[in-house]
């Protein structure tokens, strides 16, 4: 765990990049075309290049070593970063749309790449511990850079925010290739047999032969439609409670989430220690019920405190909820789990590319209020079928087999939890 921690620092330096250079290039594109479509166009590629590179990251974290892939990844955004601060004015706009593509390819290899490298860099039996830490720095990042990107480029200007960003992803690449870490396990046959065998296992998959694991992935990808619909409501939502000072309530709201997040990550990670049981496949679709419900509550026009509770509940459902997800990925095998995680990114990013575009079409007629309780409402939904055929089949079966932590994973082909 001690060069786990390193590894997490560094990839919060350059989440924090990732979420300033966010706010900044968004800014920038409107700022450089005057256009609303072209900044809309920027967005739509990065989210399509992430959908699309979920597949091809499976794929490559399967095949290569994932350190070098991290690397690498981290790299190739720091260097169309400085493509486009060095690049004349003139050509910097038709460069944005080249840099959307690397940064949403690379963002996801590494996402991937990371989430799959887990169980072997601290063992299976730390991997809840060791996701809980990831959670807390890409939330502490996440305030930090959205807190910081428009002093920066109010002060410093786009081209400091690009440089910045750029050197957060040198630091990130630097530590992680000075960390002496395995990120893979190791194999006695060959790479081309074991690819194969992970692309058949993941057809079986798609065919419905891990029924809960894969309705825990598509749960997923509906929770992409409600973090879309409230992070476009929330604008909105925001200037309708306090026209004078729209921010006010977005900074409450996500410094509040962000709080939740981190008490989350250290309540999880004690009682798994304590007990020697990771959360299974209840516990994750209870989180993402009580989530969901916790922000439908923020946009019930409640007054601040109640309202600020409810993102609160909201931040730690979601952080637990992230958590038990992820651990529960990682108890695929290692041959398998890049291409598990591959299929989850590709579905989480579908979900919510496909809602901020839906949500900004129904905010024209709908309240922010209905709009986050449809898409929200309709995980709940999710999630409560989910509970209950879990239930049932406790009945039948027995507890989980995966609640242990370290418990051996063929169960997942057999869509077991």
């Amino acid at each position: 765990m001690r060069y786990f921690r390193l590894l997490v620092l560094g990839n919060g330096i350059s989440a924090y990049g990732s979420y300033l250079n966010m706010v900044a290039l968004n800014v920038f594109v409107y700022d450089a075309t005057g256009s609303a479509l072209a900044a809309g166009l920027f967005m739509a590629v990065r989210l399509a290049t992430n959908v699309v590179s979920g597949w091809v990251s499976g794929r490559l974290v399967s095949a290569y070593d994932r350190k070098r892939l991290m690397v690498g990844a981290d790299l190739c955004q720091a260097v169309a970063l400085l493509a486009l601060l060095l690049a004349p004015d003139g050509m910097r706009v038709g460069l944005l749309y080249a840099l959307a593509v690397v940064t949403g390819g690379c963002s996801t290899l590494s996402q991937v790449a990371l989430r799959s490298s887990i169980p072997e860099i601290v063992g299976a039996e730390h991997r809840v511990r060791a996701n809980g830490l990831l959670v807390t720095g890409r939330s502490l990042a996440m305030i930090a850079g959205f807190a910081s990107s428009g002093v920066v480029v109010a002060e410093f200007g786009y081209s400091a925010a690009f440089a910045l960003d750029a050197g957060t992803f040198v630091v990130s690449a630097t530590m992680l290739f000075l960390l002496p870490v395995r990120t893979k396990a190791a194999t006695a046959g060959g790479g081309s047999a074991e690819a194969s065998g992970a692309a058949r296992w993941t057809a079986r998959m798609l065919l419905g032969t891990a029924p809960v694991l894969m309705a825990m992935v598509a749960i997923r990808a509906v929770d992409g439609l409600g973090s879309s619909s409230h992070n476009v409501a929330l604008p909105l939502y925001s200037s309708s409670l306090d026209p004078d000072h729209p921010a006010t309530f977005i900074s409450q709201f996500w410094a509040t989430w962000a709080i939740g997040n981190i008490v989350a990550q250290q309540v999880i990670g004690r009682v798994t220690k304590k007990s020697g049981r990771t959360p299974g496949e209840r516990a994750f679709a209870l989180g993402a019920c009580v989530m969901s419900a916790g922000f439908i509550v923020v946009f019930c026009g409640l007054p601040t405190v109640p309202a600020v509770i409810a993102a609160l509940i909201a931040g730690a459902a979601d952080g637990f909820t992230e958590i038990v997800y992820v651990s529960r990925l990682q108890t695929a095998p290692d041959d398998q789990r890049g291409r598990l995680f591959g299929l989850s990114a590709s579905a989480e990013n579908s979900g919510f590319g496909l809602g901020m575009l839906v949500s900004g079409a129904l905010l024209e007629k709908f309240s922010p209020l209905q709009v986050v309780a449809a898409f929200h409402g309709l995980a709940i939904g999710l999630c409560a079928a989910l509970l209950l055929v879990l239930l049932r089949r406790g009945r039948t079966r027995g507890p989980e087999a995966s609640d242990t932590v370290g418990r051996d994973t063929s169960t997942v082909t057999e869509g077991r939890g």
